[in-house]
């Protein structure tokens, strides 16, 4: 796809539109400051405009000016010397030279070393070794005169423009690189729907802009970083609001765990109590008991109970309480991962024992939907898409998720209707609801769910199956704090006799989280059966495999086609059902593929296309295994099919190629027509697809006997 060229002038015209929806949308909340440096911007010329623009979108705030290379802007030096005349840029100071020796190139720094009269440097040195010898041993005044910073200028009294940047993006925008993207056609933003402010208040806007900074000064994870953000955090401003706490509670857990890491529990203390999120709170009452406080501990524990700021805070404050101060020897983790439900899963599932549970559970009977997250947030963004996506309540086209999610605000600001659909739940008149958003806005971006992941078979067999007034309870719980409530769900959805019930599988060494065993409690508690599935990995007799081989017009699955698949379903070791079909390649076959299959043009001509056959294919394999002798080449190009219909195809994989390898060592070749020799398997028309499926069958069972035998010893052995 070529891309469109943008205009000349497109990055000022970038921060023009920036400007201008700023100055409108949160007029009410700039401070003189700001007003100020508008003014400032519009007076300057068109050249000191662009300059400054784009000294902001480049890295870093010291630029050697000999390298400025913008066409547009007819005279940088006269640029320059206009943002210094108004503070927009300075010359170097003090204060920028580690920054200034760290953009020299090397040569530059020995030769300047050289001039300075330090006859101790070697040119074999590394980068980084030159600039803390600069720091160490060269005054900056030195640096500067041999260096040539004359032809650097820095960046000066960029707060305003960061914070402009911040309340457009929502987060420390340093540049404008999305604009240029949106218009390269690259992103895609949000232009369908209305836009109101993020902040309505002054003092939480900067509130916010403050403990945002921190937070990202604290992905470069510098002792130095902490040691400032802990002051930053200590002494800085006010939070009137949810979000603005959500802030300096997260900057305040970041920083506090690296103090608590290094031996300064104090200073962690402090930090995770001007947090006073859960997580804070957890961190706080772990470092008060093990640094010999249990009172305070105790007294922290019991106010976390008596008033728990989420569920997942209960959790941890009754377990913790219940193991340090109640005598009891293991935790609720560990109690429910001990009681779930145990589910013999055949061995190959491992590394998706997702798939291996539901289909055991459907041969049982069950309908089973993958769940998880998904779900629930399809419902929730689809019940309520209107008072999300249609009441502005997007600050920007570049924001997808409602900021009264972010902020907590939704059920405030949206009571009477929610409650209105909450009710609609329990009176079955929610799923018509859902089909008429469905309808109307398939497909319209947001960043709530995927269209391409709403099941609506599962919406409905949910609201018809399980409890309606446990699942209001859960959707309200959303609205409340969807943050808190966004992840944490249980794997599968279950239907039994139109009954709904909820897993979350656990494979062998998994551990169960804390967001997970709060859904399985707060569902639990909504009158929703929701259990642990603990998966026992065995060789499953009653797993089906499915035996697959293809023909095709040559080695190269994104440009050669599928001429033929033939495949066998095994259970138990015996054949149950087999598919074939011929398929129409829609290229010629070439001589050599001919020869080998005895496939011609003539024989495929009238042959259906594989999109005729997909869903016969996809059928037929079911919940099955698929299964291939260099099971790979088979796989790739039966998957890349499904792609160009634009549909997912995955399934577990085994090799017979591979598991003869492994289970019978030895033989020289472990090619199908030599293993079929040398093992008595018939193979009367090798490189047919039924033919060769038919061979790998026998080839397959051999593996699963000795798997079997394995499984079996490996049990009596433990």
């Amino acid at each position: 796809m070529k891309l469109p060229v943008l205009p000349v002038y497109y990055y000022l015209d970038h921060f023009v539109e920036m400007l201008n929806f700023v100055q409108k949308t949160y007029g009410s909340i700039l401070t003189v400051e700001h007003h100020a440096f508008i003014g400032r911007f519009e007076r300057l010329s068109k050249d000191a405009r662009c300059l400054l623009i784009r000294m902001v979108n480049r890295r870093g705030a010291i630029f050697n000016r000999s390298l400025f290379n913008y066409p547009e802007i007819t005279d940088v030096e006269c640029a320059a010397s206009e943002l210094m005349a108004v503070g927009h840029a300075r010359i170097l100071g003090e204060t920028d030279y580690a920054a200034f020796v760290a953009c020299l190139p090397k040569d530059v720094l020995v030769t300047g070393a050289q001039a300075a009269g330090r006859g101790d440097v070697r040119k074999s040195w590394s980068k980084p070794k030159f600039v803390d010898y600069y720091l160490e041993k060269i005054p900056f005044s030195v640096a500067a005169q041999h260096c040539g910073a004359h032809k650097f200028i820095a960046l000066d009294h960029t707060r305003p423009i960061e914070f402009l940047l911040y309340l457009y993006f929502g987060k420390t925008e340093v540049d404008l690189k999305n604009f240029a993207l949106r218009d390269l056609g690259i992103l895609r933003t949000n232009q369908e729907t209305s836009f109101n402010a993020r902040f309505t208040d002054g003092e939480e806007a900067m509130a916010s802009f403050h403990y945002s900074q921190i937070l990202d000064r604290l992905e470069v994870k510098s002792e130095t970083v902490y040691r400032q953000a802990a002051v930053d955090i200590l002494a800085g401003p006010v939070c009137g609001t949810e979000y603005a706490t959500d802030l300096r509670s997260r900057a305040a857990h970041q920083a506090g765990l690296f103090f608590e890491k290094n031996e300064e529990g104090d200073l962690a203390q402090q930090l995770y109590r001007a947090g006073s999120s859960p997580d804070c709170n957890e961190r706080l009452a772990r470092l008060l008991y093990s640094a010999g406080d249990p009172i305070g501990a105790e007294e922290l524990l019991q106010r976390m109970i008596d008033d728990p700021a989420s569920d997942g805070e209960h959790l941890f404050a009754t377990d913790f309480y219940a193991r340090k101060f109640g005598g009891q020897r293991a935790g609720l983790y560990t109690e429910l991962l001990r009681s779930g439900r145990v589910i013999k899963v055949d061995d190959t599932h491992r590394g998706d024992p997702e798939t291996g549970v539901a289909g055991v559970l459907r041969r049982e009977g069950a309908e089973v939907y993958f769940a998880e997250n998904v779900l629930w947030h399809t419902l929730f963004g689809l019940l309520f898409w209107d008072e999300l996506f249609e009441s502005a309540q997007l600050p920007s086209g570049f924001d997808w998720v409602p900021h009264c999610l972010k902020d907590r605000s939704f059920y405030r600001l949206f009571a009477s209707t929610i409650d209105e659909k909450l009710e609609a739940i329990g009176s079955g008149k929610a799923f018509p609801m859902i089909l008429r958003n469905v309808a109307a806005r398939w497909g319209r971006p947001n960043g709530i769910f995927a269209w391409d992941h709403v099941q609506v078979e599962a919406l409905n067999s949910l609201l018809e199956g399980a409890n309606p007034t446990g699942i209001a309870r859960i959707i309200r719980a959303m609205c409340d704090d969807f943050r808190s409530m966004r992840d944490g769900f249980p794997d599968l959805m279950i239907v039994r006799d139109g009954k709904v019930s909820f897993m979350e599988i656990k494979a062998e060494g998994d551990v169960i989280r804390r967001n997970q065993l709060t859904r399985l409690r707060q569902l639990g508690a909504a009158g929703i059966v929701a259990e642990i599935g603990r998966v026992d990995y065995r060789f499953d007799p009653e797993q089906d495999y499915v035996v697959v081989d293809i023909e095709t017009t040559g080695a190269w699955s994104n440009g050669d086609r599928i001429t033929e698949i033939g495949a066998v379903k095994v259970r138990n070791h015996q054949v149950v059902d087999e598919w074939h079909s011929l398929i129409n390649p829609q290229r010629p076959i070439p001589a050599k593929i001919v020869q080998l299959t005895g496939i011609t043009n003539e024989i495929v001509r009238d042959a259906p296309l594989f999109a005729e056959v997909a869903d016969s294919f996809f059928e037929f394999m079911g919940d099955g295994i698929f299964v291939a002798h260099n099971v790979n080449f088979d796989y790739g190009f039966i998957a890349y099919e499904f792609e160009r219909l634009e549909r997912r195809f995955r399934f577990p994989k085994l090799c017979t190629c591979a598991g003869m390898r492994r289970r019978y060592p030895g033989h020289k070749s472990y090619g199908l027509g030599k293993l079929c020799e040398i093992y008595g398997i018939e193979l009367d028309n090798h490189h047919r697809a039924l033919c060769d499926a038919r061979a790998s069958v026998h080839l397959l069972n051999l593996i699963n006997r000795k798997r079997d035998e394995e499984i079996v010893q490996n049990a009596e052995a433990a």
